[in-house]
This record gives structure tokens, sequence and C-alpha cells, in this order.
């Protein structure tokens, strides 16, 4: 694998960090601001509006923009919305300098995405994607438990001050390792735009929404669930959330490589031991043993799909995948506002802090039928699933930017 995949893995690393870190310091910046920590929870909320408006847009305003030359400037935005969170003097100020280092987010792991398949060997393109989604995965194993306890010590400023520090890093290692990359001429909004008249490209987003929403209608309850019902005790979350961090990762690798092999089944497969999962959850959380042990599991089938759903969706907006790479981002960020409604609605309804397994496990099972519907309307029209098909076409951007027509397979225009 290049060595410029290690420059994208500690730019997630840092966003994976700033974004999931505040969960654990509401109270600490509740009290420093002087807000109710249902006030402060709309730090979350802000984070994820800033992720939906800038995947596109940033994406969109820079469509002609070399791709290293974008990494490097999105990265540069991220530093500075952290350093403006931790210089904030009150809390509007802090919940709309969120929304700024939020904006960068979807649109750098859209455009590293691609910048991942392009350096990467046509058979490696899932693994590369999964290697930068690395960075993300290790941020929930070691950045925001080490950077919770940091922040409970020494206050969330420090926090948000370290990963400032993280960014900056990331910056010079896009600088010192990801090479100059030949524009294509071609690309420009006009095309990141059609990708959008892709049906196909359509239910892939649909397919991220519900069955990543099963996953936060589980998780965003995972606090409770686990202190309540399991037993465990409030100080033990932090063990919690890094077991979850550590499916995460293992489910992230070894997605990667099954995607390589065979990308819509290894979807649908993901997405339908998660729902199972999800189902069971409402049993093994009584005990803490299974419950920790369902845990890993729930995180290693949700994060197994995220390698070949990038890849996906980047196949079905072959001729420009930015934009739509992005918009999976943005996705993937709607499935975690939808999860925690439908999740918080039954709990609200007085079934129980275990009723939203249920409703995770009905999402997770519909987003394993959309990519079951997906991996049959492909093989109709002539594609068969494998990354070796897709390798020879012109899914993917190609490294030297050249477009081969001759090359694309029917299946690609999904």
């Amino acid at each position: 694998m290049p060595l410029a995949l290690l420059a994208l893995a500690i730019s997630a690393f840092a966003i994976g960090t700033t974004e999931f870190v505040i969960m654990g310091l509401l109270p600490d910046v509740a009290s420093d601001m002087e807000v109710s920590i249902p006030q402060a929870g709309w730090l979350v909320s802000g984070y994820a509006l800033g992720v939906v408006i800038g995947a596109p847009l940033l994406t969109a305003i820079a469509a002609r923009v070399p791709r290293r030359t974008l990494l490097i400037g999105l990265m540069c935005l991220f530093v500075v919305g952290n350093l403006l969170c931790a210089l904030a003097p009150n809390f509007w100020f802090l919940a709309v300098a969120r929304v700024v280092a939020a904006l960068p987010h979807g649109a750098f792991f859209g455009a590293g995405a691609v910048v991942a398949t392009e350096l990467a060997a046509p058979h490696l393109r899932a693994r590369a994607v999964s290697v930068m989604f690395a960075g993300l995965t290790i941020a929930n194993v070691v950045g925001v438990p080490g950077a919770t306890l940091l922040g409970q010590r020494f206050g969330w400023r420090v926090t948000m001050g370290v990963v400032v520090l993280i960014g900056v890093v990331a910056v010079a290692a896009i600088v010192a390792l990801v090479p100059h990359l030949p524009r294509r001429s071609d690309v420009g909004l006009r095309h990141e735009l059609a990708s959008f008249r892709s049906g196909g490209l359509w239910l892939v987003l649909a397919t991220v929404i519900l069955g990543c929403g099963g996953l936060f209608a589980c998780y965003s309850y995972i606090a409770p669930m686990m202190t309540e019902v399991a037993g465990f005790a409030p100080g033990s979350m932090t063990l919690v959330l890094a077991l979850f961090g550590i499916g995460m990762t293992l489910g992230n690798a070894l997605g990667g490589w099954i995607a390589d092999r065979a990308l819509r089944p290894s979807i649908v497969l993901s997405f339908g031991l998660l729902a199972l999962t999800l189902l069971a959850f409402s049993l093994t959380a009584r005990a803490q043993w299974s419950a920790a042990a369902t845990v890993v599991l729930i995180g290693a089938f949700a994060f197994a799909a995220s390698p070949g759903l990038q890849t996906l969706v980047m196949e079905k907006a072959h001729r420009a995948p930015a934009l739509a790479s992005a918009a999976n981002q943005a996705a993937f960020n709607l499935a975690n506002a939808l999860g925690a409604y439908l999740g918080g609605l039954v709990i609200s309804a007085g079934y129980g802090y275990l009723s939203p397994n249920l409703v995770g496990g009905g999402l997770a099972g519909l987003g394993a039928l959309l990519a079951a519907l997906i991996w049959f309307a492909d093989s109709r029209r002539g594609g068969t699933g494998r990354p070796g098909a897709a390798s020879r076409s012109k899914v993917l951007a190609r490294s030297d930017g050249a477009e081969h027509p001759a090359d694309e397979p029917t299946a690609a225009r999904g």
C-alpha cells in the first residue's frame, strides 16, 4: 500500500476524534459554558449539520481543484475550526465553531477516498479506502477515550488544542506524503452533478441511510443500555466505547479485504449480520459479558460495510466520483440523525432502553434488502459484482486520469 495512505489515516484520526470526543465532554462543556446538558447536546447536532452542508457544498465548489491541494485546504479549515472551538468565549461561538470544524469532514473523506483508489492497485481499491477509514476507527479506540480523559482532567479546551495539533500533523503528512496527481480535464461541477442522474447511486445512498441508521438507533443510547440494563458502572463506559472502537477497526479491515473480492455480497452480508446482532442485543444486553461481546460485534458488522459502500458509491458515479463520495458521508450523518430520532421515539413511548435495538435491527435489515436489490439489478445489467470486473472498467478514476470508454461495463451505468 502507498505510504500516502498514512497521511489520509492520520487526517481521519483527527476528524474522528473531534467528532466523537464532544459526547464524552458534554458535562464539562455544559458546566464551563453555564448551559444545560441538553443544550450542550446541540454541539453534536451542529457537527452533523456541518457535515451534511459541507460535504456537497465544498466538493462542488472545489470540483476543479487538484486533489492534493484540496486535501490540504480542507485540513487547514479543520484546524481553524477546532482552534476557534478551543478559544470560544461563549456557547454560541462554540456552536458555530463546531459547524465550521465539521464543514470539511465529508468533503475530505470524499476526496480522500478517490485519492486512495487512484493510488492503489486495481484489485486493492476497497482495502485502500479501508486504510484511510482505519484512522477513523482507531480514533474511537484510542483518540476518543484518551482525549476524553485528558479533557476531564485538564479541561475540554486542552482537548481541542490537542486536536488542533493532530490536525497540523495531518497537514504536514499530506504535504510530505501525498503526491501531485494529474487533474482530469473533464472534471467539473457539471460532471459531478451528472453523477446524480444515476438511480443506482441514489439507491446506494438510501442503503447507507437505512443500514447505518440501524447502527445509530442502538449506539445513540448505548450508555443507558449498558448502565441501566447490563449493570456497568458509569465509569466503565470508556471501556465499553473502546470495545466498540475495536470492533469498528476489525470490521473495517476485514470489510475492505472482502469487498475487494465480492463487493456487493459483502455489503449484503455486513448489514444482514448487523441486523441479526442488533436484534440479539435485546437479549444479550442483560448480562455484562454478553453485552460487551455484542458491542464488539455491532461495531465490526457496521463498519465492515463501510469500505464496500464507499467503493460502490464511487462506482455508481464513475465519471466524477468526488461529489457522490462526499454525499455518502452526508448520508452517513443523516443515518445518525434518523437512527437517533427513531430510537428516541420508542424509548419515549415507554418501551424501554432495549427497544432501540429492535428499531436498529429493522433498519439494518432494510439496508441489507436494498443492498441485495442493487446486487440483483447490477447482475441483470451484466455486472458480476466482482472487483476484477470493476478494476478493468472506468468505474473509478484511473491514476493516470485517462478515460477509456471501451472499458466501461454496462453495470457501471448503474
